[in-house]
């Protein structure tokens, strides 16, 4: 009489253990990715109504100390005001004919520290025959 083994090897492949740890996983690059803030520096935009997009080459940021820093890419680089203008127009001419610099000032910033900003973009495009646009961010409020 033949010795029979009553534990039998299965072969076929259990995806339940997978599909378990694929939802963990979902779930936990789902909250952490809510922690990724998008601005560099802290800020309260003003409010608009407006939904304008362009491509940007790089951001210039005001903050409510009046403290100025330019990012371009994933680098911020705190800037003096003395210096603004020059570190703006070397940038620009790093670029092509028509780059975006976005404005991104904080609601209290007075409107002479943008204008300050737009000027440098101003004297650029005018140094050099370009066209450099500038936009100001803002902070989109529904209706």
């Amino acid at each position: 009489m033949p010795i029979r083994v009553q534990n039998k090897r299965n072969i076929e492949f259990n995806l339940s253990t997978q599909a378990d740890l694929v939802f963990l996983l979902l779930i936990f690059f789902m909250i952490t990715s809510t922690f990724v803030s998008p601005n560099a520096i802290k800020l309260l935009l003003p409010e608009s109504t407006s939904k304008t997009m362009a491509k940007q080459n790089f951001e210039v940021y005001i903050d409510e100390n009046l403290e100025y820093a330019i990012k371009e890419g994933k680098d911020l680089m705190a800037v003096e005001e003395s210096l603004l203008v020059s570190a703006i127009s070397e940038r620009l001419m790093q670029h092509q004919a028509d780059a975006t610099v976005v404005v991104r000032a904080d609601k209290s910033v007075p409107v002479q520290n943008i204008v300050y900003v737009i000027d440098a973009v101003n004297g650029v495009n005018d140094m050099y025959q370009r066209k450099h646009k500038v936009i100001l961010a803002t902070a989109n409020v529904s209706k």
